[in-house]
């Protein structure tokens, strides 16, 4: 069989100039889609609503430092924003309470090919606010579970940021019922957590559950002021030895002697440096983590020493 080498070489040049503009199209088109870096851009990202202040805060300090950079945030609750990181390609980063599970992680892996980041950032709190008129100020996790229930009547109202999806919802059904289920004639959803505080305020016998940043922040003027028309209650430290009545203070959070504690997680779907990354390396190093040591939340990536100091009261003459 005759051969004619000459055309041969042609069509398989042909094909293989084809192949290399193919590559280059590719290659053109995935470097499109790629426009930010570790420090300019713009990404969006989902956060759980009852960290709105703090995350401010932090994004607000990041974009002062790189002006280059953008970071939108969509406050949402926590269901939603954990439906955006699966199912919204812009959402690159969510600020949640928990992060992926076994599952979570293999269904990322078999769709995405690689797995998102996701660890600890910061150790939270859910604050009890009561209206300021009121002379009840002292909690067990017992009793809540009973005012939750229903079983210490119906004359106070509990008022969460959502009935539906909420991370402070999810937080009293694992943590707090732990099996049992809400007293639908108790407990009261409102639109988020500002209008939580302003209900307990405007209410004598209310209950407010929010997260602390929204409330926990001495040096805060706007959360001051809020101070003025409500109460954070004390909770019994169920483990401590002498029991104390404890209130969600940045020690109390992070020796755990609060029992309603939660952690502030990030999950990142970025696999490569780009503003997300640049945005958690600044959440999870020295600066982000002093915001939210500033924030009188606990820092969870460094490691802030806490000591007992004796505290000579005597004047001298």
């Amino acid at each position: 069989m005759n051969i004619d080498c000459k055309k041969n070489s042609i069509f398989n040049f042909g094909w293989l100039f084809v192949l290399c503009v193919g590559l280059v199209q590719c290659n053109t088109k995935k470097a499109e889609q790629v426009t930010d870096t570790l420090t300019s851009g713009t990404i969006h990202i989902s956060v759980d609503e009852s960290f709105k202040p703090i995350m401010d805060e932090q994004i607000k300090v990041f974009e002062g430092s790189n002006p280059g950079a953008t970071i939108i945030p969509h406050y949402k609750s926590e269901a939603a924003c954990l439906n955006d990181i699966f199912n919204d390609s812009i959402t690159k980063m969510v600020i949640v309470t928990r992060g992926l599970t076994r599952k979570e992680e293999k269904y990322f892996k078999e769709s995405l090919n690689y797995f998102p980041r996701w660890d600890e950032l910061a150790t939270d709190a859910i604050a009890i606010v009561v209206n300021k008129k009121s002379k009840d100020t002292i909690f067990t996790l017992q009793r809540l579970q009973q005012q939750l229930t229903g079983l210490m009547g119906k004359k106070q109202q509990v008022i969460f940021d959502g009935l539906n999806a909420t991370s402070t919802v999810r937080f009293a059904i694992d943590s707090i019922l732990k099996g049992a289920k809400f007293d639908t004639g108790v407990v009261r959803a409102v639109k988020n957590s500002q209008a939580v505080l302003d209900y307990v305020a405007a209410n004598d016998n209310a209950i407010g559950l929010v997260g602390i940043s929204w409330i926990g922040n001495p040096e805060d003027t706007t959360q001051v002021k809020m101070l003025q028309q409500l109460k954070m209650v004390y909770v019994k430290c169920e483990y401590c030895s002498d029991s104390p009545y404890v209130k969600p203070t940045q020690y109390g959070i992070m020796t755990k002697r609060y029992p309603l504690i939660r952690g502030l997680y990030y999950i990142l779907k970025e696999n490569y440096s780009g503003l997300g990354s640049g945005f958690l390396n600044f959440l999870q190093y020295e600066r982000g983590q002093l915001i939210f040591r500033r924030a009188y939340l606990g820092p969870s990536k460094i490691g802030f020493g806490i000591r007992n100091v004796k505290i000579n009261e005597k004047l001298a003459k």
